[in-house]
């Protein structure tokens, strides 16, 4: 009887999330070899807020902040739709936590956050690097990525020119096993495929 219902609770979280699912930004594939890839990203908006704290402290932070920015909290309490993935990054003690605006909004058309930690920004378009995995995503999991991403991108002779960026695509009720992740490592424009 256990196992059946723990069946039944995978099949509805997978419908679910089916049900639920969310814009990802477009990409024009460069390379795809196996769980590694690189993608061209167009321009992108972001809402983005810096925080402190360990990978998942400064994860949960940023989201809470960023959330509440698209559920409302902003000048026009005006609702923006959730999109995947959630991209967070670090620098020294600091880490950005980016949500990507939905496709087609501009300066313009977003309202303005309330709380003067999230920022509305332009991205420039980027090529990325890509190592996907599953599962939660711990620090020594991502590490373990990073270094094989690192590792790949030497065996290519490519240049990396900024810092890793972990991306979430699945709401946390996602089951660890169906869970979709990937560090992004920006690489230089022209570097070939």
């Amino acid at each position: 009887m256990v196992v059946h219902r723990w069946i039944l609770l995978c099949v509805l979280l997978t419908l679910g999330g089916k049900a639920m699912a969310v814009d990802e930004p477009p990409y024009r594939p460069v390379v795809d070899d196996g769980a590694f890839a690189v993608r061209d990203y167009p321009a992108l908006l972001v809402a983005e807020v810096t925080v402190t704290g360990d990978q998942d402290e400064a994860g949960s932070r940023g989201f809470r902040l960023l959330a509440a920015y698209i559920f409302g909290a902003n000048t026009r309490k005006q609702s923006i739709a959730m999109t995947a993935p959630v991209v967070q990054s670090q620098q020294a003690a600091l880490w950005t936590v980016r949500f990507i605006m939905p496709q087609g909004a501009t300066l313009e058309s977003l309202p303005a956050p309330k709380d003067a930690r999230v920022h509305v920004v332009a991205v420039a378009p980027t090529r990325v690097a890509v190592v996907r995995f599953s599962g939660l995503a711990f620090e020594r999991d991502v590490a373990a990525r990073t270094a094989e991403l690192r590792a790949y991108l030497a065996s290519h002779h490519w240049s990396a020119i900024g810092p890793p960026r972990l991306a979430r695509y699945n709401p946390p009720w996602t089951p660890w096993f169906m869970r979709r992740n990937e560090v992004m490592i920006p690489i230089e424009p022209g570097t070939p495929p």
